[in-house]
C-alpha cells in the first residue's frame, strides 16, 4: 500500500510561482512512475506530468510545457511539481498520484495510476 500526501499549494498572483511536493510512503517508492493531474472546476482531471522511476524521462501537457519541472527525490520519497509563471487557467486541485506498474515507465494515462493523494489547491489570481 502507498499513501500520498499533497502540499504546498496556496494563492499566488498570475506570474508567480509554486511548488508543490508529495510525499510517498512505501519501500518500492523507487520503484514507481510518478504523476501529477488536476482538476478545475466544473472539469475533468486532466494530466499535467510524469516522471519515471529514475528521473530520467519526464513528460507534459503541451499547456504546462516550459512552465512546470517535475523531479523527484527517490531517497526522501518525494516528488515535487515546480510551478512558474502561473496563470488563472492553472487554477485547479493538483493531484500526487502512483504507478506501481513493472518497469516505472512514466504515462499520460490516467487509469494507469494506482494510488492517489486528497490533493492540493492551487489558486491563481489574475
Amino acid at each position: 500500500q502507498v499513501q500520498l500526501v499533497e502540499s504546498g499549494g496556496g494563492l499566488v498572483q498570475a506570474g508567480g510561482s509554486l511548488r508543490l511536493s508529495c510525499a510517498a510512503s512505501g519501500r518500492a517508492f523507487s520503484s514507481y512512475a510518478m504523476g501529477w493531474f488536476r482538476q478545475a472546476p466544473g472539469k475533468e482531471r486532466e494530466f499535467v506530468a510524469a516522471i519515471n522511476w529514475s528521473g530520467g524521462s519526464r513528460y507534459y501537457a503541451d499547456s504546462v510545457k516550459g512552465r512546470f519541472t517535475i523531479s523527484r527525490d527517490n531517497a526522501k520519497k518525494m516528488v515535487y511539481l515546480q510551478m512558474n509563471s502561473l496563470k488563472p487557467e492553472d487554477t485547479a486541485v493538483y493531484y500526487c498520484a502512483a504507478d506501481q506498474s513493472p518497469l516505472g515507465i512514466a504515462t499520460m494515462q490516467e487509469d494507469s495510476y494506482d494510488y492517489w493523494g486528497q490533493g492540493t489547491q492551487v489558486t491563481v489570481s489574475s
